[in-house]
C-alpha cells in the first residue's frame, strides 16, 4: 500500500471513529436521554455534552500536533509538551490569571490563554536553550532539562496554591486535567488558536522533513535552521497554551498519538500532522468518555487516565531507544 493510500485510509478511518465515538459519548452519562428530547434533555445534550465532546477533540488534536512539532524539532519520539515542561509553564500562567482574576483582553482573547501562552513559551525556551550543546540540541540533556523546568514551574504553582487556600480545591482538580467545566465559551476561546496554529503548522511540514536529515544537511539544502526552530517553538507553545487554558495539563497524548501514527504512515510530516490531529482527538475523546462513565456519577480526571496509559508507554519507548544521559 502506498503512503498516499495509507494516508487516505487513516483519514477516513479516524474520521469515522471520531463520529461513532462522539455519538456514543453523547448518549452516555448519569442522565439517560430519550427522544424526543424534553427541555432538560436538550440542555444536557446541547449545553453540556456536545461542547465537551467538541472541546475534547480540539484539545487532543492540539496536543498531538504539538507532539509532532516537538518530535520533529528534537528528532526524538520521546519529546512531548508534558515531559518538556511546556504544559507546566502553561498551567502556571493560567493559574496566575485565574488567581488574580486578570481581565486583560488582547484581540478579543481573554487573559487565561494569553498568560498560559507566556508560561508555555518561557518553559519551552528554557528547555530548548538548556538542552543545547555546542549549538545543537542534546536530546538526553533536553529531557533532563524538561524534568527540571517542569518541577520548578510546578513548585511555583504549588506556592501560589499555598497562599490562596480558598481556591485550592478548584485549581488542584483543574490541574489534574479534565473537561468538567467545558462549555461553548471554552470552545469559542480555543477555536482561533487551534485553527491558526494548525494551518501554520501544516506549512512547516516540508521543512520538518528537511530537519529530519539533520541540522547541517537541512542548512545545506537551504533551510534557515535556527529561525525555523524558533517558529516551531512559538507555534507549539501557542497550541499547548490553548489546550491547557481550557482543560488543564493533560499528559502523554502528544507523545502516544504521533508515535502510533508514525508507525503506520512513516515520518512524512505532510501526512503525519493532519492524521495525528485526528488520532489525538480520537484518543482523548475515548479517554474522556471512559473517565466520566466508568465510575459514574463520580468523574475521574482524564489527565489521570492518560497518565496511566502514557506512563508505561513512555517507559517502553525509553527502553526501546536505550536513552541514557550523555
Amino acid at each position: 500500500m502506498t503512503a498516499k493510500a495509507k494516508y487516505r485510509l487513516s483519514l477516513v478511518g479516524l474520521s469515522l471513529g471520531l463520529f461513532l465515538t462522539g455519538w456514543v459519548a453523547l448518549s452516555l452519562g448519569p442522565v439517560a436521554l430519550s427522544f424526543p428530547l424534553d427541555p432538560l434533555g436538550k440542555k444536557i445534550l446541547f449545553g453540556l455534552r456536545l461542547p465537551r465532546i467538541i472541546l475534547t477533540i480540539m484539545v487532543g488534536a492540539a496536543l498531538a500536533v504539538t507532539g509532532v512539532l516537538f518530535q520533529g524539532l528534537f528528532r526524538n519520539p520521546l519529546a512531548d509538551p508534558y515531559i518538556l515542561g511546556t504544559s507546566s509553564g502553561a498551567a502556571l500562567g493560567a493559574t496566575i490569571a485565574l488567581f488574580y482574576e486578570v481581565n486583560l483582553k488582547f484581540f478579543g482573547l481573554s487573559a487565561r490563554p494569553l498568560f498560559a501562552f507566556a508560561g508555555a513559551l518561557l518553559a519551552t525556551i528554557l528547555v530548548y536553550f538548556l538542552g543545547r550543546r555546542s549549538n545543537r540540541p542534546a536530546v538526553a540533556i533536553m529531557l533532563l532539562a524538561g524534568i527540571a523546568v517542569s518541577a520548578f514551574f510546578a513548585a511555583v504553582t504549588s506556592l501560589l496554591l499555598y497562599f490562596r487556600r480558598e481556591e485550592m480545591g478548584k485549581i488542584i482538580f483543574w490541574q489534574m486535567g479534565g473537561f468538567s467545566y467545558a462549555r461553548w465559551a471554552e470552545v469559542k476561546m480555543m477555536l482561533p488558536y487551534l485553527i491558526g496554529a494548525f494551518l501554520y503548522s501544516r506549512s512547516l511540514a516540508v521543512e520538518l522533513n528537511l530537519l529530519l536529515l539533520g541540522e547541517e544537511k537541512a542548512h545545506q539544502l537551504g533551510l534557515a535552521v535556527v529561525h525555523f526552530q524558533h517558529r516551531i517553538i512559538f507555534t507549539a507553545s501557542l497550541l499547548v497554551a490553548a489546550a491547557v487554558s481550557v482543560s488543564g495539563p493533560i499528559g502523554f497524548v502528544g507523545m502516544v498519538a504521533p508515535h502510533m501514527v508514525r508507525l503506520f504512515l512513516g515520518p512524512d510530516h505532510r501526512f503525519l500532522l493532519p492524521v495525528s490531529a485526528l488520532a489525538g482527538g480520537f484518543l482523548l475523546l475515548v479517554a474522556d468518555t471512559l473517565a466520566r462513565t466508568q465510575l459514574s456519577p463520580v468523574e475521574l480526571p482524564v489527565g489521570v487516565l492518560t497518565s496511566f496509559i502514557g506512563g508505561p508507554f513512555y517507559l517502553y519507548l525509553l527502553h526501546k531507544n536505550r536513552l541514557a544521559p550523555e
